[in-house]
Formats: structure tokens, C-alpha cells, sequence
């Protein structure tokens, strides 16, 4: 009976690694079932064992396993819980090993690396391993990035806050200056008076248009969110061909300093609080 029930899990583990060579399950968190397959064969095989060394009839060890199944649900909650937990994951494929998640309640930000019967083991950015039970995933809302490693690219939403008191007309030498830039249109340029922001966002608009790594065939868009005593925030929302972590902060990096310099063409200022050395030139001046 011991052979036949190593015999079952040698089986079953070559199942498992069957499954994980296959295209379609290898992603699959399918791990904590086959543990759970194993232990009931372990549960069977030493239920028949009894039975043969003390001469009963297994079907009455089953019967007083039977009557004690309120005992065995409490003692083995979070194995089946676990088990539940695995199917549903694996059913709605809410998750793979080698997705990147985020569940700030369990302080996991990472990959998940391994999904068994009792655990998801979660290695984060800062190489620190996370696990979580799998019923939490279920139970508890967390953020999977699969979508967006399998999409077009990974999104930038970032502001820049503009000085209000910077905002204005354009004067008739910076209105040729823009048109000479291809900045504005001469058409607009006939037109009147155009604000300085205004010619800042088309700016913009056109340069990240122009950065080989931005997606234009995705959502690309600057616009203006409700002033705050900050100052009046310019939002950027584009989306970057790059989706790992360090070409994305890059090209960020890149854009935004690429704005800053170029901000006091248009007359703008950034708006940033002042620190005690502005407070203290302010008082020498007074």
C-alpha cells in the first residue's frame, strides 16, 4: 500500500510537471491543486493502512472520518480554503506566476514567483519575498500589471504646475518667433491675441508626438485640471513603448526635464513654493 500510494504521487508529480511544460497550463496556478491530489492520496493510503493492520473494514474508519468532518474542516480550513482559492485563480486566470502584482495591504509589489495549496510567494522590487495566503487574493482586491506588459504601453500621467501669474498674451514678437518655429499656425497668428499656454500645450502635444519612444497610436493628451493654490496643474497623459521599470522612468525623466528647460521660452514659470533661502532675500530686499 505505501508503494502504491508513491507510486500515485510520482504520478501525479509527473503530471505537474507535464502541465508546466504545456503552452496552455504552464501559466496556470496549478501547483496547490496537485498538493491537494497528493494529500488525498496520503489520506486514502493511511486510511487503508489502519484498516489492514488493526483487521477492520476501511468503509467504517471512512464512516467515523464521516462524523468527524466538522473536526477535519476546522483543523485543514486553510488548506481547503487554499485549494478553493487555487481553482478560482486558475479558472478566471486572475493569476499567473511571473505577473507583477501590487497589494499594498500585504506590502507585496512584485513578481509572483511560486502558487502552492497555502501560500502565494511574492518577490518584491527590493528582493524581500512577501507571502500571502491564496483565499486573500481572492477575497481582498489587488493590482495585477499583466495588462499592461500584454498592451501597446505603459502609461505616464504626470502634471506640471504652471505659475498663474505667468500666464498671458503673446506679444507680437513672440507670436513671430512661434509662427517662425512652426509653433502656431499663421493662421493663428492673424487671428489676434493667443495665450502663452495655449502655444506651451500645442508644444508639447508636438514634441512627445515626436519621441519615437512614445505610442501615438494610443491615448496622447495635455490638459488642464481645475487650479489649485499650487498652481495650474498641466497634465501629460501619454502612453511610452516601454514597459519595464527603468527605460519608463527614463524617458519620464527625459520629458519633464526637457520642459522645465524649455518652459521660459514661452514666459512661464514653474510654480514652487519658496523655501526660507527665498523668504530670507525677500527680507534683505524689504
Amino acid at each position: 500500500m505505501v508503494v502504491t500510494v508513491r507510486l500515485i504521487n510520482a504520478v501525479i508529480s509527473s503530471l505537474y510537471e507535464l502541465s508546466n511544460r504545456s503552452d496552455k497550463l504552464k501559466d496556470r496556478p496549478l501547483k496547490g491543486v496537485y498538493q491537494m491530489m497528493k494529500m488525498v492520496v496520503i489520506g486514502v493510503g493511511a486510511i487503508i493502512i489502519f484498516s489492514l493492520l488493526l483487521d477492520k473494514d476501511p468503509s467504517r474508519l471512512l464512516t467515523g472520518l464521516g462524523a468527524s468532518a466538522a473536526i477535519l474542516m476546522l483543523v485543514f480550513k486553510d488548506t481547503i480554503m487554499g485549494l478553493v482559492a487555487g481553482v478560482q485563480l486558475s479558472a478566471y486566470d486572475m493569476l499567473r506566476p511571473g505577473d507583477w502584482i501590487s497589494m499594498p495591504k500585504y506590502g507585496a509589489d512584485g513578481i509572483v514567483q511560486e502558487v502552492t495549496l497555502n501560500t502565494v510567494k511574492v518577490q518584491n522590487w527590493d528582493n524581500t519575498i512577501t507571502t500571502i495566503p491564496p483565499y486573500a487574493l481572492v477575497s481582498d482586491s489587488f493590482q495585477n500589471w499583466r495588462g499592461m506588459r500584454e498592451s501597446g504601453g505603459r502609461r505616464i500621467k504626470r502634471s506640471l504646475h504652471i505659475d498663474m501669474n505667468s500666464i498671458r498674451f503673446c506679444t507680437a514678437d513672440e507670436m513671430d518667433y512661434f509662427a517662425a518655429q512652426g509653433w502656431i499656425s499663421e493662421a493663428e497668428k492673424a487671428g489676434g491675441q493667443i495665450v502663452n499656454l495655449h502655444v506651451f500645450c500645442h508644444y508639447i502635444e508636438r514634441y512627445l508626438r515626436s519621441l519615437q519612444e512614445v505610442n501615438t497610436g494610443m491615448t496622447l493628451m495635455v490638459r488642464q485640471l481645475q487650479p489649485l493654490p499650487e498652481g495650474l496643474p498641466v497634465e501629460l497623459y501619454f502612453f511610452t513603448t516601454h514597459k519595464d521599470w527603468i527605460p519608463y522612468e527614463r524617458l519620464q525623466a527625459k520629458v519633464f526635464e526637457h520642459l522645465f528647460a524649455v518652459i521660459g521660452t514661452f514666459g512661464l514659470r514653474v510654480y514652487q513654493k519658496p523655501s526660507s533661502l527665498d523668504l530670507e532675500r525677500m527680507n534683505r530686499s524689504i
